[in-house]
């Protein structure tokens, strides 16, 4: 990994244009922000500019839903690990990202926390905070968590690990049906927390009432949830309909059938749809036995599972995510980063995304082969 010294102003270009901008081929950076974007006429005639070659220039990719990669997770996390993750998600185009966390007893959690809140600055990808994926979900809807660590929602507890987060706490997935009076919603929505709604046995009633409160994504589409039924669209039916609502999705293949993730798409629009890869630390690590959270995962032929079977979280990377997606779903280059980075910025309210003036100089160039380059605030933090 390079880990450069910021530039206050430089030019980057690329011989496939930027994503997103028709007619633009390179970015122009000023102290580490986007200070214009290059039409294609004026590309060639800048002295000086960084060629990435016969590549796409995007925005970094933002990962809000990762439990952990190249063997580093929430679990026993310090800021060793922290700056571990940070150059690993630098190497795949992530130039922001959340640490998800398995739902744990609450000990774990707020530890976890105390560290996230205490990060010190990363040399790759931006930390941007804590998704808690638990610990107030259904525990007959818990696929890869723990069943035995799934409790009722309840606000006391919240208000603790909101506490030992110190403002980072980012994002909670919580089970509607679980939360009485949607109080722990509500309490987070104050808090500015963004609310998702996974895990859970929800029918579409009662998960239109939590979009009502407050809640405004729901987890690993179809993952997680009672299967869709046209009698009973559940969980799957509001997020497909709701337009308030973003809906992440796994496109590994494995968890969500290509039809099901064109369907999504569909339905939803680019704009509704946010891609993750909700990686597990065995990411990045082949084949193997790892473990995650405190339950053993086999990884064979990438696919990771409990030792009963079930998925356990995915070896997806978001860069694949944005191959795979153009490849399986005949989704372009534009639609395909927007998903990857426009929406999951957006979703969690950061200053990012996109390529226009004024946005911070988060760059991923990409070839055939992934990327290439990754830049944070206008920082060369990876290059192949």
């Amino acid at each position: 990994m390079s880990n450069e010294t910021r530039e206050s102003s430089f030019a980057v270009v690329a011989g496939r244009g930027v994503a997103g901008a028709p007619g633009a081929r390179g970015v122009v950076v000023r102290d580490g922000r986007i200070d214009r974007l290059l039409p294609d006429r004026d590309a060639d005639r800048l002295d000086g500019a960084i060629d990435v070659g016969d590549a796409w220039l995007a925005p970094g990719f933002v990962d809000i839903h990762t439990h952990g990669l190249d063997g580093v997770g929430p679990e026993g996390l310090d800021a060793d690990g922290l700056a571990r993750l940070s150059a690993a998600h630098a190497r795949h185009g992530v130039t922001s990202f959340v640490v998800s966390t398995m739902t744990a007893p609450e000990a774990s959690l707020v530890a976890t926390l105390r560290v996230a809140a205490a990060a010190p600055p990363l040399p790759g990808a931006r930390f941007v905070g804590v998704h808690l994926e638990g610990p107030f979900l259904d525990p007959a809807s818990a696929g890869a968590q723990n069943p035995e660590h799934c409790r009722p929602a309840d606000v006391a507890e919240c208000e603790r690990l909101l506490d030992a987060g110190g403002g980072c706490v980012r994002m909670m997935t919580l089970a509607p049906e679980h939360d009485a009076d949607f109080a722990v919603i509500r309490r987070l929505c104050a808090a500015g927390v963004v609310v998702a709604l996974g895990h859970s046995a929800a029918d579409a009633s009662l998960a239109r009432a939590a979009v009502d409160a407050g809640a405004r994504v729901v987890t690993h589409l179809y993952n997680g949830m009672a299967r869709f039924h046209h009698r009973d669209a559940g969980l799957v039916g509001l997020a497909l309909t709701d337009p308030r609502v973003t809906a992440e999705l796994i496109v590994d293949g494995i968890h969500v059938d290509a039809t099901a993730v064109s369907l999504a798409i569909a339905a939803k629009g680019i704009r509704g749809v946010a891609l993750i890869s909700d990686s597990i630390p065995a990411a990045g690590m082949g084949d193997g036995r790892f473990t995650l959270g405190d339950e053993p995962v086999v990884v064979d032929g990438g696919v990771a599972r409990r030792e009963g079977g079930a998925l356990a979280g995915s070896t997806l990377t978001l860069d694949a995510a944005v191959r795979r997606v153009r490849i399986d779903n005949g989704v372009t280059i534009d639609d395909a980063v927007a998903m990857a980075s426009t929406v999951p910025a957006r979703t969690l309210g950061l200053d990012g995304g996109v390529l226009t003036p004024g946005a911070p100089a988060d760059l991923v160039a990409l070839d055939d082969d992934g990327p290439c380059a990754t830049w944070v605030d206008g920082r060369r933090v990876w290059r192949r």
